[in-house]
């Protein structure tokens, strides 16, 4: 069990040749198994996973689990409580009322599984809160089967998101924040910030605080200090996020200005 940044979701990376007998979760669990493979029951019958593949289990859902093989298996998982979901998959679906449910307990699609092992990262990070969100939404995205043909929304739309970012970019944000000052879902937010700044809104704010932090450093602040009001969790943040843009450290780029 790892620590996770966010309230109602467990993650497990787990490592085993333990063969699990039937039994139902609470919650909502998503998955891609790293290493080996198995076979389980589910509520669609008998399945099989091996390496790269995602794995799902509803709320309710009967299944098992052993390993295929001598060698047992590993996987990474995040169950979330069912309200996540549902918030999250309602806001994918625009107001679709009918109830989340994952149909396919196997997906073999490494888009998923990449997007999964992504926000699985974030999750189990401690300052990635709008990430998070993100990341949530667009995998989600990704498993439904039916999807809607909606082109991006104006950048008119997506101003009032943006114009707060630029305004403060040390505070701490949310997709449900910035969607109500443009009168948008979550994820109507976060596919039209996108398609008109090319960013998501996480990686747009992180542009704008290590901007902030650069001029800061210029005008002779300390690193430490040009962090925290940057809004970074702490200096190694900044200068991994500064390091990445500008080819060079923070550090080192105050030392070229003395």
């Amino acid at each position: 069990m790892l620590r996770c940044g966010m309230a109602g979701v467990d993650a497990v990376e787990a490592r085993s040749d333990h063969v699990f007998p039937r039994h139902t979760h609470e919650q909502f669990g998503i998955g891609v198994i790293l290493r080996g493979a198995q076979t389980s029951a589910s509520g669609r019958g008998m399945v099989e996973a091996e390496a790269g593949d995602v794995i799902t289990v509803n709320p309710g859902e009967v299944h098992d689990g052993a390993p295929i093989g001598d060698g047992g298996r590993a996987w990474r998982m995040l169950y979330f409580e069912p309200a996540l979901i549902a918030d999250a998959a309602e806001d994918v679906g625009e107001g679709d009322p009918r109830a989340f449910e994952f149909t396919q307990p196997v997906m073999n699609d490494p888009r998923a599984a990449a997007s999964f092992l992504q926000l699985f990262a974030a999750m189990t990070e401690a300052d990635a809160p709008l990430r998070r969100e993100e990341l949530l939404l667009f995998l989600l995205d990704r498993m439904r089967e039916r999807r809607r043909g909606n082109g991006p929304l104006p950048s008119t739309r997506i101003s009032a998101a943006r114009t707060a970012i630029d305004d403060a970019p040390a505070e701490t944000r949310t997709l449900g924040e910035l969607g109500g000052l443009c009168g948008l879902s979550r994820f109507q937010l976060l596919r039209g910030f996108a398609a008109s700044t090319g960013f998501t809104p996480h990686a747009y704010l992180m542009q704008k605080r290590v901007d902030l932090a650069r001029r800061l450093i210029a005008r002779g602040t300390p690193l430490a200090e040009a962090a925290a009001v940057s809004g970074f969790a702490d200096q190694s943040h900044m200068t991994r996020t500064f390091s990445r843009k500008y080819g060079l450290s923070p550090g080192a780029y105050a030392a070229a200005l003395r």
